[in-house]
């Protein structure tokens, strides 16, 4: 099966001389089709840099992208790129352009010059997916940040894109709108087969992706599945970053001598390991 997005010994350098900054140093990295992958890396890591380069937004200074078989640098392909990879970025408000939920979303789809009345279908389906079908009429700016965001989204859905790439969809919501977000991004991979890679630095969201690509001085220094990566408790904390709570609660009761298998990331996991060892005591 192509790749979804290939990435072939990519650099990207801002500036120029001896003042420019290398953002992206030799990046190899294919994500397949259908997959949901995380990509974590403290601030200035590259890993935003590394998003804007799956739809093209940045090109890269050596090396090649391609989306789909198609090269982001022939700008013949630009269009096809940006509606085969919709981007969510993490200000929803950025993206609001309309005074109506369904304007809003009918907006990207009227630019593309679809018909009128499958623009209609787009969008009652594209709001529908992400629960905010009810809110068709609402003003944007009235919603709730996570609601404003599932509406970005629904912006992108309704382009029909076969990938999401998201920006950190999650770094100005609280709790409650971050929950919401991320439930409608696990169900758009599993149950429409979408695409997903997710820029975050919540380490509770990059456990539910299938793939964790951990960047560090724009190269990519861990890449497995949560399990795997989340093991490197060390290495992740010698980066800056932390690992989520039950797997440093794991951690610690090893160093205590409780038995407990690597690779637990949640705390329904954590109760049934738990569980299992007092049955055995």
């Amino acid at each position: 099966m192509a790749a979804m997005f290939q990435l072939d010994h990519v650099s990207h350098h801002y500036g120029e001389g001896d003042e420019g900054k290398v953002a992206l140093s030799d990046i190899n990295l294919s994500i397949s089709p259908g997959e949901f992958v995380a990509v974590i890396g403290h601030n200035g890591s590259g890993k935003s840099t590394l998003a804007k380069h799956l739809n093209a937004l940045l090109l890269p200074t050596t090396g090649t992208v391609l989306v789909k078989g198609m090269d982001t640098r022939d700008s013949d392909h630009l269009w096809a790129i940006r509606q085969t990879a919709g981007m969510v970025f993490q200000n929803p408000d950025n993206q609001m352009v309309a005074t109506a939920v369904e304007e809003d979303v009918a907006f990207g789809p009227e630019n593309l010059g679809v018909p009128t009345a499958e623009i209609r279908q787009r969008v009652e389906a594209a709001l529908k997916i992400v629960d905010m079908w009810e809110f068709r009429a609402a003003a944007p700016h009235l919603l709730s940040g996570g609601q404003k965001q599932r509406v970005a989204i629904a912006g992108v859905l309704a382009m029909q894109p076969e990938a999401l790439i998201l920006d950190e969809p999650t770094a100005m919501l609280d709790p409650s709108g971050r929950r919401e977000v991320m439930d409608t991004v696990v169900r758009l991979n599993r149950e429409e087969g979408i695409t997903v890679v997710h820029i975050t630095h919540f380490m509770e969201e990059a456990v539910l992706a299938s793939r964790v690509v951990v960047m560090n001085d724009g190269q990519v220094v861990l890449d497995g599945i949560p399990e795997e990566v989340f093991s490197h408790v060390r290495k992740l904390r010698s980066l800056g970053l932390d690992v989520p709570q039950v797997t440093e609660l794991a951690q610690r009761l090893s160093e205590h001598e409780v038995s407990l298998p690597s690779g637990i990331l949640t705390v329904e996991r954590m109760v049934a390991e738990i569980c299992q060892l007092k049955s055995k005591m």
